[in-house]
């Protein structure tokens, strides 16, 4: 179930290939507009809806990843743990859950089936730089799925860091998980585990969801 959650992510948010048009775009209107871009894609491109794992790929690291702030992203992960790691082991981690994401999402997009997104009221002060942009996804046949994206503004633009699904915190659900791998053989450990999974050509799926949040 969650993995159909994370198919819903990719399919909610997908960015603009061009980051520094972004600047001046205010959060909630660049989720509109990259949703939109990625709608298209998806509704078009006739080797992602044969299920083109490579071509996928290609979508999520050339217009979704740019607009991610993964180093966060892993500190959110790994919770109190990611104070206890060297600079060195921050970077290796950080750079293995952006492939493992990669490999996740780009499984996911295979799976689209004509999803829509309904775009709830937002408001910022002219000061904030960490909002939380809110949407809706409505499925065939299913109950719609609340899905919103906790954003924070950088020099370049804004970066997403999380993304809550019904309430619960995508990137922080891996965090069970990670402390567990942590605990049974260190950090090198979990980079070692980590590696395996985005060296094996089996599908990544996220982890069954946990009540943690962000």
């Amino acid at each position: 179930m969650f993995k159909r959650f994370v198919q819903l992510l990719m399919v909610a948010f997908a960015a603009s290939a061009v980051a520094q048009a972004n600047v001046l775009k205010a959060p909630d209107v660049l989720v509109k507009e990259v949703t939109e871009d990625v709608l298209t894609t998806l509704r078009t491109d006739p080797s992602i809806k044969a299920g083109d794992t490579a071509k996928t790929a290609e979508l999520v690291e050339t217009r979704v990843l740019p607009h991610f702030n993964f180093t966060r992203m892993t500190a959110l992960a790994l919770g109190k743990e990611w104070r206890a790691t060297t600079p060195e082991q921050k970077k290796v981690l950080t750079e293995e859950f952006r492939t493992l994401l990669v490999r996740t999402y780009s499984n996911a997009l295979t799976s689209y089936r004509n999803q829509t997104i309904d775009y709830r009221p937002f408001k910022m002060g002219a000061a904030d730089t960490d909002v939380t942009v809110r949407t809706q996804i409505n499925q065939p046949g299913g109950r719609p799925i609340p899905l919103d994206y906790a954003l924070e503004k950088q020099e370049e633009g804004w970066k997403v860091y999380d993304v809550m699904v019904s309430g619960v915190s995508l990137v922080t659900n891996y965090r069970e998980t990670f402390a567990a791998e942590i605990r049974a053989g260190g950090v090198n450990g979990l980079v070692k585990t980590l590696r395996a999974k985005n060296a094996s050509n089996v599908p990544a799926p996220l982890p069954a969801p946990a009540t943690a949040t962000k």
